[in-house]
């Protein structure tokens, strides 16, 4: 089985996986969503701070998350929920139907690299209907190297979903969560530059500047 090297600086928040310095858990606000979500997360996955699939599961506390990948065998009954059509979201997938209702559908991500997720893909074969989404634009984490022109990370993915159903309130919530977790990642890595360029065109800024204050005191 392959390892996962991972770097685990201390201390930490055990909720943000961020270093207690920049701990971001106060500006949390859990919601909740008429689409049924899980997380397929790569057990590489599992320890990086960046991993978007953990913030998708604080944020959204009924989402279910799974582990997979290393040969861990994965069992359709307690991920499915048989009250819904299941969506496997991948590149490789169908557009989805225009008829679809958010409250009908069950939403599975999958949270790794491009090769960890088309392994995870493989073993989710016959499951249910695998979707891809038109997503244009830029992708906003800037935690990683993306891997290639128009991928984004896991939570991006579930954004552009929630857009498609026109969850526009919870897509605004995701957001700024989603760009705080990005830009508190940035300034723990000693980033503070890219921090500070970042946060110019993030909503960030205007909805959370005390947070910000304290992140980043000497901004000027």
């Amino acid at each position: 089985m392959p390892r996962c090297v991972t770097a685990h600086p201390s201390p930490r928040c055990p909720a943000c996986r961020l270093p207690a310095r920049w701990c971001i858990c106060s500006a949390y606000r859990p919601t909740s969503c008429p689409l049924a979500i899980d997380v397929l997360m790569h057990y590489c996955e599992v320890h990086r701070p960046s991993s978007t699939g953990h913030l998708i599961k604080r944020l959204l506390p009924a989402a279910g998350l799974h582990i997979g990948g290393g040969g861990r065998p994965l069992d359709r009954s307690t991920i499915v929920r048989p009250d819904r059509e299941l969506w496997i979201l991948h590149p490789h997938g169908e557009p989805p139907p225009d008829d679809a209702r958010a409250e009908q559908v069950q939403v599975l991500l999958i949270d790794g690299s491009w090769k960890q997720a088309s392994d995870l893909l493989r073993s989710l074969s016959g499951w249910g209907r695998t979707v891809s989404l038109p997503m244009s634009g830029t992708s906003r984490f800037h935690l990683r190297t993306q891997q290639g022109a128009h991928q984004f990370s896991t939570i991006e993915a579930l954004l552009f979903l929630l857009a498609r159903f026109g969850l526009g309130e919870v897509h605004a919530k995701l957001t700024l969560q989603f760009e705080l977790h990005v830009y508190a990642g940035l300034l723990a890595r000693g980033k503070r530059t890219e921090a500070r360029q970042y946060l110019l065109a993030s909503p960030v800024r205007a909805a959370l500047p005390d947070l910000v204050a304290k992140l980043d005191p000497g901004r000027s």
